[in-house]
This record gives C-alpha cells, sequence and structure tokens, in this order.
C-alpha cells in the first residue's frame, strides 16, 4: 500500500506543496520516473517518513529537494521485467536509469553492488542514507 500526503508548507513568500511519502513498496522505473519529472517541475519538497520504502520508491531521492526520516527502511534490488530476469543489455540501462537518482555515493554502491540483488532487497535505513549525503527530516 502507497500512502503519499500533501502538506501546504511556507517556504519564504510562497507556499508550495510537500510531499509526505509514508509506506511505499515501489512500482514501475518509468512510471516512477515521469512522477519525479513532474515533482521537479513543480518545484515539491519529498519527505520520506514512512516505515518502508521499497523499490522504485528509492528513485525519489533524485527529486531534488529530498529528506529521510532515520529509521525509514530502504529496500534496493536490481531492475527486472516484473521479476524476471532482463537481457544483460536492458539490465545495463535499466540499473543505469534507476543509479542516476542516487547521490554518487549511493549510486557508486549500487552500481557495484545493489543492482545485483534479485531476490528480496538490500536494506539500508535514513540513517545510513544520511550518511550518504541524503538530507535529514
Amino acid at each position: 500500500m502507497i500512502s503519499i500526503g500533501y502538506s501546504p508548507v511556507q517556504a519564504g513568500t510562497s507556499s508550495m506543496l510537500v510531499r509526505v511519502v509514508h509506506n511505499d513498496r515501489g512500482g514501475v522505473v518509468g512510471a516512477r520516473a515521469q512522477e519525479i519529472a513532474t515533482i521537479q517541475r513543480r518545484q515539491q519538497r519529498v519527505e520520506i517518513r514512512g516505515k518502508v520504502c521499497l523499490s522504485t520508491c528509492t528513485m525519489y531521492l533524485g527529486a531534488g529537494d529530498v529528506c529521510v526520516h532515520p529509521a525509514t527502511k530502504f529496500g534496493f534490488h536490481g531492475p527486472s521485467y516484473y521479476g524476471r530476469p532482463l537481457k544483460p543489455k536492458q539490465f545495463e540501462y535499466w540499473s543505469k536509469v534507476i543509479a542516476s537518482y542516487y547521490p554518487d555515493r549511493l549510486r557508486d554502491w549500487y552500481m557495484s553492488t545493489g543492482r545485483y540483488k534479485a531476490d528480496g532487497y538490500y536494506t539500508l535505513t535514513g540513517a545510513q542514507l544520511i550518511h550518504y549525503g541524503v538530507q535529514q527530516c
């Protein structure tokens, strides 16, 4: 179940919407990329505060103005076609797309390790991501 809320927040003299991600188990990479493009175009802040942020939810880390709660668990795995392995060229392409949404150190880890997880997730906490350079909420 995905739970996303919007809250008005005063930012200087103008108000903007904040997208609060509570629990998100992921989805389709292309659709998430389009959603993030909309967030960026609207210059929205994203706050990841739920218990879990899995799979494509982790792509929110590249949405721009993003913060994470230290206790949120983030789940990373490699790209697939609804759980089925991709051909090598597709795997490489989609791995790079996903990694492009991560801060540099996390991107390096994902490309060397995280993307090779096909069953389940590598789990990092928000506190670990803060160590990788992500802002804390």
